[in-house]
């Protein structure tokens, strides 16, 4: 069990914008991020990689080194107002936006902004992450945006894709993510797990291809949201299927393994 007595959240942290990320779009990031997830280029999860480096900074400065071995990334939610495209020229930033303390655990909800050259807003992300029997001592600020699935009944669609045994090495070499729970079965076994694991992103990306594939829609760049709650690992060389609802004017879905546990809940795609 966690030793609650190393708890350290600095609450001064929430509202107070990290430093600003500068990152150039190629078209040969997007398609080496693409054939990570198996995908055409410009999916809109792509829209992690130009701000992954400063979700951690912006996580770091509330949640203090003692309680990060308890950590899980616990839901992403991507607003596109606009597609990214090459030769765009972006700049990032993070901000700590809540601390909410739960009865297992508290979680930190950090927004990112991506802005263009114009100053114009290109994307804002909501990143959760969960500290496992972690305790805050009191709540800050609010959750991120709804996106709960409420879906009665059968599903429209079901799509099923494989996931391949280097998907982990593709994903990180692709977004940056090298962390050893995704890239060595020793590591991830010394920290609980079977083996390693594939990225949640991955996974996100993965749903969101099997929506598009679901609606008839070609073009990734349509997508205007996408949200999910992590809820269990998938591993490499598993099947993932989504189970896609039309909800609303949007798509609600759900992604299990081949053994039909959930491996992401409460998922929600919004089409421009």
């Amino acid at each position: 069990m966690p030793d609650t007595s190393i708890v350290s959240f600095d609450l001064a942290a929430i509202g107070c914008a990290g430093s600003g990320h500068r990152y150039e779009v190629t078209e040969a990031a997007m398609q080496a991020y693409a054939e990570a997830t198996d995908d055409v280029s410009g999916g809109p999860v792509f829209a992690i990689v130009p701000v992954f480096s400063v979700i951690a900074p912006a996580s770091e400065a509330v949640a203090s080194g003692d309680v990060r071995r308890f950590v899980v990334h616990y839901e992403q939610d991507i607003l596109l107002h606009r597609a990214l495209e090459p030769g765009m020229r972006l700049s990032s930033r993070a901000t700590p936006v809540a601390v909410l303390p739960r009865p297992n655990g508290t979680s930190l909800v950090i927004k990112t902004e991506t802005r263009g050259e114009d100053g114009e807003l290109v994307n804002e992300q909501y990143v959760t992450e969960f500290f496992r029997g972690m305790q805050a001592d009191e709540r800050v600020g609010e959750r991120a945006p709804d996106h709960r699935l409420e879906a009665d009944g059968e599903p429209d669609a079901e799509v099923t894709y494989l996931v391949a045994e280097d998907q982990t090495a593709r994903y990180a070499a692709a977004s940056g993510d090298d962390f050893a729970i995704h890239l060595d079965d020793e590591f991830a076994r010394r920290v609980g797990l079977p083996r390693r694991i594939v990225h949640g992103l991955c996974t996100m990306a993965f749903a969101g291809r099997a929506v598009l594939e679901a609606a008839g829609v070609e073009d990734p760049r349509a997508v205007k949201r996408i949200a999910v709650r992590f809820s269990a690992p998938l591993f490499p060389g598993e099947s993932v299927t989504t189970r896609v609802w039309k909800v609303d004017g949007a798509f609600g879905f759900e992604s299990v393994n081949a053994q039909g546990t959930p491996v992401l809940k409460d998922g929600r795609l919004e089409l421009r």
